[in-house]
């Protein structure tokens, strides 16, 4: 099977369901019309309920809403505008604007992934942050939305844009780094230190990411170690079709990278359906709305470009390239240990499976020409992946200790 025909087949087999929607869309219509007698039953309840849990499972989201219309500070209620700063290809600098507020607040960068899920799946990390801070976020286009006239997308495009963003924020700017990207934030400060660049930011803080990957090896890095490089290329890219601005870009797809995502724990996204269903059965509206509210953020899934994607197996992943003192940004080394000023630290999940304990630690041994006082690590107890970022640990553990850190060293 051809790559494009792969894309097109994944697009035939949403539309054919369409009939099937809309069946159930007219049984559900029916079975909750209160003037059926079946809509008191406990069939009929079951029926809906069962075409709801068939819904959630089978649908496909758009990129969500941020959401995000206000902040409450120093027990002020602030309105929060989100406006592009900046506008690139394929990615948009944004802007959380607190209308109000104190005055010369740290400016933080948000570096989110580009991984499969859009940068939405930080707004936890975002409202946390955005209550003493400036808030800037690297939101990432869907690739299948960039026509192929504006070029290609690798490692190298995504340390330019990280570099061109951070001289856009200027000197009193603060990194974070939210997973996949944190090995890259750190080339790109290493390059600013490098280059003797006054955009240093002042504080780089990386969490659950991929600095070294041989540091604790985890079923995503034994996966990228296990298969060559053609593997990858064979079976995991696709040409996006031609209904799409981006016809003919090849990418990692979003459905496919959707089912790695359930393939890694199939147990408990079916368990959590069947919670669903017995939540709906029951009339549990706030459970059911928790419910649809994760899975429409998880299963919202964006298209990644391919040479991004390859090259990221490729430098991260199999070669270990950046703790190996071996990566290259357009033919120039990069060198961790030039970095001076800007203080790290580094954030782990005792219970995370992507990115395990050890691999974002690693940063602090590459970084050998920071001084003590300027490097930290955490280490936060019975939080996996996601918990790192989102969640209560995130907001009450996590991000408190990120902000005593910025402004320890601002």
């Amino acid at each position: 099977m051809t790559h494009s025909m792969l894309y097109s087949l994944y697009e035939f087999q949403h539309t054919a369901l369409m009939p099937w929607r809309i069946l159930s869309d007219v049984t559900r219509g029916v079975l909750t019309h209160p003037w059926v007698p079946a809509t008191y039953t406990q069939l009929g309840k079951s029926i809906v309920a069962g075409i709801d849990v068939l819904d959630s499972a089978t649908q496909r989201r758009p990129k969500p809403a941020w959401g995000i219309d206000g902040v409450e500070e120093d027990g002020e209620q602030l309105a929060v505008e989100p406006r592009v700063e900046l506008h690139r290809p394929f990615c948009r600098l944004l802007h959380f604007a607190k209308q109000g507020g104190k005055a010369g607040q740290p400016k933080v960068l948000v570096a989110a992934p580009m991984s499969g899920h859009h940068a939405t799946l930080l707004r936890g990390t975002v409202q946390a942050l955005l209550a003493g801070h400036e808030v800037y976020v690297t939101d990432w286009t869907d690739a299948r939305e960039v026509p192929v006239s504006e070029g290609g997308f690798g490692v190298d495009d995504y340390i330019d844009y990280l570099l061109a963003f951070m001289r856009h924020l200027g000197p009193d700017t603060h990194v974070i780094a939210v997973c996949q990207p944190a090995p890259l934030v750190l080339a790109a400060v290493s390059l600013l230190a490098q280059a003797g660049d006054k955009a240093q930011p002042r504080t780089m803080t990386l969490m659950g990411g991929p600095v070294d990957t041989t540091a604790a090896p985890t079923e995503v890095t034994k996966l990228a170690e296990t298969r060559p490089l053609s593997w990858f290329e064979q079976h995991l890219l696709a040409e996006v079709p031609g209904f799409y601005p981006g016809a003919g870009r090849r990418v990692y797809p979003g459905f496919l990278q959707l089912g790695g995502f359930i393939s890694m724990n199939p147990s408990r996204h079916f368990d959590a359906h069947m919670r669903y269903f017995r939540h709906l059965v029951r009339g549990d509206g706030d459970s059911a709305d928790q419910h649809r509210r994760f899975y429409d953020e998880y299963l919202a899934v964006m298209d990644v470009p391919a040479e991004y994607y390859i090259e990221t197996v490729d430098r991260i992943f199999q070669r270990h390239l950046l703790p190996r003192g071996e990566l290259e940004w357009r033919g120039v080394r990069v060198e961790p240990r030039a970095i001076e000023t800007t203080a790290l630290l580094t954030v782990e999940g005792e219970l995370d499976d992507i990115s395990a304990p050890g691999q974002t630690i690693a940063a602090h041994r590459l970084c050998s020409g920071l001084a003590d006082s300027k490097q930290k690590d955490l280490l936060q107890k019975g939080v996996g992946h996601y918990g790192i970022f989102n969640g209560r640990r995130w907001r009450e553990g996590i991000c408190p200790q990120i902000g005593a850190f910025i402004r320890e060293h601002g």
